[in-house]
């Protein structure tokens, strides 16, 4: 199969960069972080030898493998640092995508959303937010794609907290065809779990991510309890005296309830222990585990152009909340069925009901809750970010600026994964959420 793509040659130190390097160091550099271009893997030289030379090294666990600028070739390179699981994409032929290449597309301009930059082009945002790769469909057609840093066409980037997206969806497909009760309780599903403070959660409290429990996902703070779940994953042999629980399932059984006395369903708060307990129920009754339902149900039905690969913690549980590694292509494969509202190639992949489900959204004064300043107005379901804005557009999000953004009205799909110094998209949103209305805009008026 051949193709034709826009590629970007990678620009490096010392080249003329213009106005797309000063936007990328205004934001960059007000934190002390390099620049895109700056931190480029193929700048920076990371693994390249045989063998690298040790400053050059990034290995696990002998060095923090996934801190700045290290990650932004670790990102491409997960396998390399931990096991992993197969998503299969089967036997079959790719499923072929049609290209209709837009050259207008980078000099598409927007306003921030905060920020003293009065205006960026779209080419400019990319820089901004690290970019390694991004893509644009338009009425089923690929109208831009572009690579940069650590990724080629060939390859696969971590998707980060997009992965709940995939579980979401399972568990929605499950639920529209009658197999998964949203209104049973956890504990009727999970007995495990009545322990916990999951156990007297609904299952659609858990998808949507109303449940109360005790739990910080602060990557800053090292004493958040997002590092003692991250220590129950690890797949690695542990120091004689860890006494903490082993793997995914162990520690979920031992979150307790919120220490405020909130109860469930009233407020969203984003916290990814949710996914894998839905992982988890998912398993229960599929009898499958994710990574086999997710290929049985979606990734070998769409011709995808490579397996993807999630995850696994020290006994072998797949990462139902960040664990997946994929194509760029195969992402955007996803989108449009999503936006196709489950339909592909003459097939329905997924349930119509479920796509209805994840569009109508969850509740809104749940995730008004949250403060999210630059979501306001959104909701969150089925593990998807509905925004609520004019175009219908709804999105699976993951840290460091992972995207696939659906606009429903402007049939386009954009797909981007990124390695933004900071974890937070709070910080990326500004010079993206803008930046993907106006090409939905531009693209409508073509």
């Amino acid at each position: 199969m051949s193709y034709s793509i826009s590629r970007l040659v990678p620009l490096v130190a010392g080249t003329a960069l213009g106005l797309s390097a000063m936007v990328t160091d205004v934001h960059a550099q007000a934190d002390g972080f390099l620049s895109a271009q700056e931190s480029d893997p193929r700048v920076m030289g990371w693994m390249e030898g045989f063998p690298p030379p040790p400053e050059l090294r990034i290995t696990n666990p002998d060095s923090v493998f996934f801190s700045f600028p290290r990650m932004r070739w670790s990102v491409c390179h997960l396998r390399e640092f931990l096991p992993t699981e197969q998503v299969s994409r089967g036997l079959g032929a790719p499923t072929p995508l049609e290209y209709a290449l837009d050259d207008g597309i980078d000099a598409v301009t927007f306003r921030p959303l905060r920020g003293d930059v009065e205006e960026m082009t779209w080419e400019e945002s990319l820089w901004a937010n690290y970019t390694d790769g991004i893509l644009i469909l338009h009425r089923g057609r690929i109208v831009y794609e572009r690579y940069f840093g650590c990724l080629e066409e060939a390859g696969q980037h971590a998707a980060m907290s997009m992965t709940k997206s995939f579980t979401g969806t399972l568990a929605e497909m499950l639920v529209a065809e009658g197999t998964l009760d949203d209104t049973a309780l956890v504990q009727d599903i999970i007995p495990e779990l009545e322990v916990s403070a999951f156990g007297s959660a609904t299952v659609r409290q858990v998808m949507d991510m109303t449940t109360a429990f005790e739990f910080s996902e602060d990557y800053g703070d090292p004493n958040a309890a997002i590092w003692v779940y991250n220590a129950a994953a690890s797949p690695f042999p542990r120091a004689a005296d860890y006494t903490g629980p082993n793997g995914y399932f162990e520690f979920l059984q031992t979150v307790g309830p919120d220490p405020d006395g909130l109860e469930h369903g009233v407020e969203f708060h984003y916290r990814t222990p949710n996914s894998d307990v839905l992982g988890w129920i998912i398993s229960r009754v599929s009898g499958m585990e994710v990574t086999e339902l997710l290929s049985e149900r979606i990734w070998s039905r769409m011709g995808a152009e490579q397996d993807a690969y999630m995850t696994v913690d020290g006994v072998g549980t797949p990462f139902a909340g960040g664990g997946l590694s994929a194509g760029l292509r195969d992402l955007g494969r996803f989108g449009q069925i999503v936006l196709n509202g489950g339909e592909w190639q003459g097939e329905q992949l997924i349930p119509a009901a479920a796509i209805d489900s994840i569009r109508g959204g969850g509740s809104l004064e749940a995730f008004a809750a949250a403060g999210y300043a630059d979501l306001a107005g959104g909701s969150y379901r089925g593990q998807w970010w509905i925004f609520n804005n004019a175009h219908g557009a709804f999105a699976a999000r993951g840290v460091h600026g992972q995207t696939i953004y659906i606009d429903p009205t402007a049939e386009m799909v954009i797909v981007r994964f990124a390695s933004y110094p900071i974890a937070f998209n709070s910080r990326i949103d500004p010079t993206s959420l803008p930046a993907y209305q106006a090409v939905a805009e531009y693209l409508m008026a073509q």
